[in-house]
């Protein structure tokens, strides 16, 4: 019935990558390495994600007609994510500037360019696309409203899936979509608002008031304490995986799309973030974004060092652990 497992929506831009020894304050300069290029973006992120593992996969995005455009059409190729609905032309293509520190954490600031011009004209005519798609994920480095005409045209058995990162806050009509809203703490208290003042500070709270916003389902992503899933059914813990992090870039988006993949593909959404969990631990143990992605027989290599005895693992059990906080951060990129 469905051409795509995953439709992911989003940006996809040129990372430019520094390392440095440590991230510069205010009114600092700081020296670093030389400066590196890789398709990033967490559209593109995702879209690459899920391919690698393999997903049928497309990506509808917007890319300039310049170098870096040709960069990511590239690498989404490369990775056997159909293109069909990748736009080119209407400004430069995004660009990322990321530093990262010697204990692989990372910090971003994104230039949109051809990103922002992504329109809900663009969702309408590629509307072909959501109807070929079992999953369909999104971020917030394109136009609101772009977003919202995604899930206006989503087919009548489709899931969607949102990280809302950059977060901002959410009409209901967007909220009431998600199955699963996936986000990390910072992201939760946005989209939480004058709310998120009366929350106690534990997790779990977030999550519980997160659901009653609209969501179907939630994830919240809590680093080394691993993450939280919420649906009707109550909320349940997910273990971290522990792994030595080299650069925490991407993962996130490892994370958001082996979590839809593993949802489309029938998995429970505790089964599905568990997945996702050592997806997005494997990520951080290379350098780069989508280059670091894992294939699936390395996701497989990871789920089966982890001790027999919890069910929330597909296609066997799982066992606790500690990790490095980058793995499950729902907004890195």
């Amino acid at each position: 019935m469905y051409d795509y497992d995953l439709l992911v929506v989003g940006s996809a831009n040129a990372d430019l990558v520094i390392g440095v020894e440590r991230r510069p304050g205010a009114g600092e300069t700081v020296l670093g390495s030389d400066l590196a290029v890789h398709p990033g973006g967490k559209g593109a992120n995702q879209a690459v994600a899920a391919a690698r593992l393999g997903a049928r996969t497309a990506l509808l995005a917007r890319v300039g007609d310049d170098a870096y455009g040709r960069l990511l059409l590239d690498s989404q190729r490369a990775a056997g994510v159909d293109t069909v609905g990748v736009l080119v032309g209407g400004a430069p293509t995004g660009v990322a500037l990321i530093t990262v520190d010697p204990s692989g954490d990372n910090s971003i600031v994104v230039s949109p360019g051809a990103n922002g011009k992504l329109a809900p004209a663009d969702v309408r005519a590629t509307a072909g696309l959501f109807q070929a798609s079992r999953v369909v994920s999104t971020q917030l480095e394109i136009p609101l409203e772009t977003v919202v005409e995604v899930v206006r045209n989503l087919a009548p058995r489709s899931r969607f899936v949102l990280n809302p990162s950059p977060p901002r806050p959410l009409p209901a009509e967007v909220l009431a979509a998600c199955d699963p809203l996936i986000v990390n703490e910072h992201e939760a208290k946005v989209i939480l608002g004058e709310d998120a003042a009366a929350v106690s500070e534990e997790p779990a709270d977030w999550a519980r008031i997160l659901l009653a916003k609209g969501p179907r389902s939630v994830v919240v992503t809590l680093g080394a304490e691993g993450a939280l899933v919420a649906s009707s059914e109550g909320v349940t813990r997910v273990p971290s995986v522990q792994v030595d992090a080299v650069d925490t870039t991407g993962a996130g988006d490892a994370f958001t799309a082996a979590l839809a993949w593993q949802l489309g593909a029938g998995s429970s959404l505790a089964e599905a973030a568990a997945y996702a969990a050592r997806v997005g631990a494997a990520a951080v143990t290379k350098r780069g974004a989508q280059e670091s992605f894992p294939t699936a027989a390395e996701a497989a290599a990871l789920c089966a060092a982890v001790p027999e005895g919890d069910p929330r693992t597909p296609g066997g059990n799982s066992g606790s652990g500690s990790s490095a906080d980058a793995p499950l951060r729902g907004g890195s990129r």
